[in-house]
């Protein structure tokens, strides 16, 4: 299956996606924020990448566009609950910063599960 790096700062939305993945096959490992998750990623490569948009030390929206900059073809999926700046809608922001897919919390794990076969194509 596929290798997925989720980044997100909660802890438990965290770790509900990477026991999902894992269940459902896929090789899966997190970071807490857009800086760790980088650093992740230049040291092992994944097929796919979930990033939450807030969060601390580098949000999502610059994660993504540092991502697509040395890896244009990486598949990603873009996750928010809002955050305090739930009037401007960043998930379309992910997707015009090329997210394949956006999911808005709280999301269930079919969910997740859908979206990942979805965008790796399976």
């Amino acid at each position: 299956m596929a290798r997925v790096l989720i980044i997100d700062d909660d802890d438990v939305a965290r770790m509900m996606l990477l026991r999902a993945l894992t269940r459902g096959g896929h090789e899966a490992t997190g970071a807490r924020d857009g800086v760790e998750g980088v650093a992740l990623f230049r040291e092992s490569p994944a097929d796919l990448v979930i990033t939450d948009i807030f969060m601390p030390n580098q949000e999502g929206l610059a994660t993504i566009m540092e991502l697509r900059r040395s890896a244009p073809s990486l598949k990603i999926i873009a996750i928010s609950g809002g955050g305090a700046r739930a009037s401007l809608d960043v998930l379309s922001v992910a997707e015009a910063l090329g997210a394949q897919k956006t999911l808005r919390k709280p999301f269930t794990p079919s969910e997740v599960m859908d979206a990942v076969r979805s965008v790796l194509g399976e």
